[in-house]
């Protein structure tokens, strides 16, 4: 146990030591512990309003992306549309193209068929005038036979013209 006299002057000393903190030391502690909790409770409202802005950005930009996947949708929809349409469009031209180039070669096939039909037929022609001269040659080698077939000839085609007329 300390004596008397001393714990009389540490009381005196704490005394003094803790009027001189009430008057200026203890307000200054509180008023910074004051502010410090209205800079918490000031940062705690700007956090909850950050939480809220970015609880409606984050809304908004689902939106947004929504709105942009169904524009997409769309937008690829009438592309494939739009792709059909030309697919469809060059069938047809395709379609009407290849009609018209069968129709063509038809045409060429009938002219090409009776141009050498024609030609046939007159190789036909200059075959049976060739065997029937040679026939007649050897058929008319005689005077009489000559003079038989003339008379023919002449009659055939006095009859000929008495039917025309």
């Amino acid at each position: 146990m300390p004596d008397s006299g001393l714990l009389f002057w540490m009381v005196l000393i704490f005394a003094i030591v803790f009027a001189i903190l009430a008057k200026w030391g203890f307000p200054v502690v509180t008023s910074m512990i004051d502010k410090r909790k209205e800079y918490i409770a000031h940062s705690l409202e700007l956090a909850k309003e950050a939480d809220d802005k970015m609880a409606n950005m984050m809304k908004e930009q689902a939106r947004i992306i929504a709105e942009a996947r169904s524009e997409q949708n769309r937008i690829l929809k009438e592309a494939a549309e739009a792709r059909n349409n030309i697919i469809r469009q060059a069938q047809d031209q395709a379609r009407d193209e290849a009609a018209k180039l069968i129709s063509e070669a038809k045409v060429q096939i009938q002219a090409e068929k009776e141009s050498a039909m024609s030609e046939i037929r007159s190789q036909v022609a200059m075959l049976s005038v060739n065997v029937a001269e040679k026939v007649i040659r050897r058929t008319l080698s005689a005077d009489r036979a000559q003079m038989d077939l003339i008379e023919k000839l002449v009659d055939e085609s006095s009859r000929i013209e008495k039917a025309n007329n």
